[in-house]
């Protein structure tokens, strides 16, 4: 597998894939008939460096005031390309692409639903796609009449049954439901595409991009691809989740364009998302075939003391940088370096084990005495992530089985510089299960926001899980509630509940499907109407938004209970 050359594309007057820079876009969280709101939102989006603008279409009534507010937006000298975000209405897609840049479809909007079938034949199968072309045929027309670009949008959790009867809930599903609508794309001679595999769980939305790339190039296909990580939250967790996926996928050279789903307004996701551009960005045409990989899979290695063999991975302090005082009780680390000499077991002070210090260059031989030790892997911090992983692999195959250790030390950063970029250097080579502990030093920052840093990536990338997870919608025009406030009453009264995964979801559009593997769901039902979830099963039905916050809670507390 190699990296992703994607072909150019237009999208309106913006150039997209090939040797352009990756684009930057968000969504907006107005209601769609709310011309003004959505003018003045898209306007602060674009003044933060929004090089596209997507907007909920959820009926043909919104579709046609994508006209107007697309008028108002260039009026007032705003010319960027708009998108329409197209769920359940294919009829609303096709007034959309007369009127918009792109639109963006989910392959579910054009498959029968609910058949109860889990068998099917290889005619069968093959009826349902040629169903599928007869379907969507009328918007493909519609966007080379006026040279519209089509998203296609495959959502781990939301995939058709027939996908499902035959991959399961899986990366190979997400990109097979992608793949035969390019398939058709192409029997009707359109290639006006951007694909995205998008899921809530980092590892799955990087498994599946890199599947959806090795697919592409078997099948001698060269899509720009667009990234992002659903429903990552909000503040720090938020950025945390989003670096680690996003960031991974553009060090291994695969997007063309990207977008952070953060529960914010949604000119506060385009800052996060210029600095993940500006450190993983770069074009990474020259990455060797081996740092391309597809499937998670943590290696078998020996064991010294708490580190390696299976055990969660740990976290490492340096006491230049440790104070008692500055850590949250969650964020404990496992070992502080004293001295830059010797490790030592934060709760009791237990001398930990030996570790060597190695940098990329330098070849690890190790005495009868270090036979048990761990490897630390110090590069310089200039070194490319990309060489670091490569050298990782490399110590693999010449079969050192001892637990590797990463360590990195950030200069001059700020906060949200250091938390993306250290997020996505780590989680590039924790997704992949290459090391077994995350060492950071940084001259800016505190020993216990470093610490939160440090557990955050680990609980983004499923490594090691420190506190509650919370799922949570960036918000859209078809919101009908306040998402932002609902997210921060259950973070306020649910942070104690360690391990458990919980949805705030604005919707049910992509609400049950994104919230697959969340314990409990929250998911707005229509106008001050909210439905709660345990698991897959709906336990509360169309319950006052004013109530629904203290009965999840009280559901979650009776349930611990038992």
């Amino acid at each position: 597998m190699t990296p992703h050359i994607s072909r150019a594309i237009k999208i309106g007057n913006l150039s997209l894939g090939g040797d352009n820079p990756v684009r930057i876009q968000s969504m907006t969280s107005t209601g769609t008939m709310d011309t003004e709101a959505t003018v003045e939102q898209s306007i602060r989006m674009i003044e933060a460096g929004c090089e596209m603008v997507r907007i909920t279409a959820q009926g043909i009534r919104e579709a046609k005031n994508l006209a107007v507010i697309k008028n108002e937006l260039n009026r007032r000298g705003y010319g960027v390309p708009l998108i329409a975000d197209i769920h359940f209405n294919p009829k609303a897609a096709e007034v959309a692409a007369g009127i918009v840049e792109k639109v963006r479809i989910n392959p579910g909007n054009y498959i029968d639903k609910n058949l109860g079938k889990v068998d099917y034949s290889k005619a069968e199968y093959q009826a349902e796609t040629e169903k599928i072309k007869e379907r969507i045929k009328p918007l493909i027309l519609v966007c080379k009449k006026f040279g519209t670009a089509i998203r296609i949008g495959s959502n781990h959790g939301s995939l058709s049954e027939r996908i499902l009867a035959r991959y399961g809930d899986t990366p190979e599903g997400m990109v097979e439901s992608a793949m035969e609508f390019v398939r058709i794309c192409k029997e009707l001679d359109f290639y006006n595409l951007v694909l995205s595999m998008k899921a809530s769980n980092v590892k799955i939305m990087v498994q599946a991009n890199r599947l959806l790339v090795k697919k592409m190039q078997k099948e001698n296909l060269n899509y720009p691809i667009h990234l992002g990580v659903t429903e990552a939250g909000d503040a720090e967790d938020g950025r945390i989740k989003s670096a680690a996926g996003i960031a991974t996928l553009l060090a291994d050279g695969i997007g063309d364009t990207i977008r952070v789903s953060l529960t914010e307004d949604p000119e506060f996701e385009i800052p996060v998302a210029k600095i993940i551009v500006e450190y993983f960005g770069q074009n990474n045409s020259d990455l060797s075939d081996k740092v391309m990989t597809d499937r998670y899979s943590r290696r078998i290695l020996a064991k010294a003391g708490k580190i390696g063999n299976g055990q969660v991975p740990v976290v490492i302090l340096n006491d230049k940088n440790h104070n008692d005082t500055e850590f949250n009780e969650q964020f404990l680390p496992d070992y502080i370096c004293k001295n830059n000499d010797y490790l030592v077991q934060y709760e009791n002070g237990i001398p930990g084990p030996g570790y060597v210090t190695c940098n990329l260059e330098k070849e690890i031989i190790l005495t009868d005495a270090e036979k048990d030790s761990i490897i630390v892997l110090e590069p310089d911090i200039t070194i490319p992530i990309q060489k670091v992983k490569q050298r990782v692999m490399d110590l693999i195959e010449a079969g050192v089985d001892n637990p590797i250790i990463l360590k990195r030390n950030y200069k001059n950063l700020q906060d949200d510089e250091f938390l993306i970029k250290a997020s996505g250097e780590f989680a590039y080579l924790f997704i992949d299960g290459l090391i077994d502990g995350i060492w950071i030093e940084s001259d800016n920052q505190t020993a216990g926001f470093i610490a939160e840093v440090s557990f955050g990536i680990l609980q983004a990338t499923g490594d090691r899980i420190s506190k509650t997870e919370y799922i949570a919608c960036p918000s859209c025009g078809r919101t009908l509630f306040n998402i932002q406030e609902t997210l921060r009453k259950v973070k306020e009264k649910t942070g104690n509940f360690k391990g458990l995964k919980i949805a705030v979801m604005g919707c049910i559009v992509n609400g049950i499907g994104e919230m697959a593997d969340a314990d409990y769901g929250y998911v707005g039902a229509g106008k001050g109407k909210v439905t709660l979830y345990k698991r897959h099963q709906i336990i509360r039905k169309n319950i006052d938004e004013k109530d629904a916050v203290d009965e999840l809670i009280r559901i979650i507390n009776e349930d611990c209970k038992t």
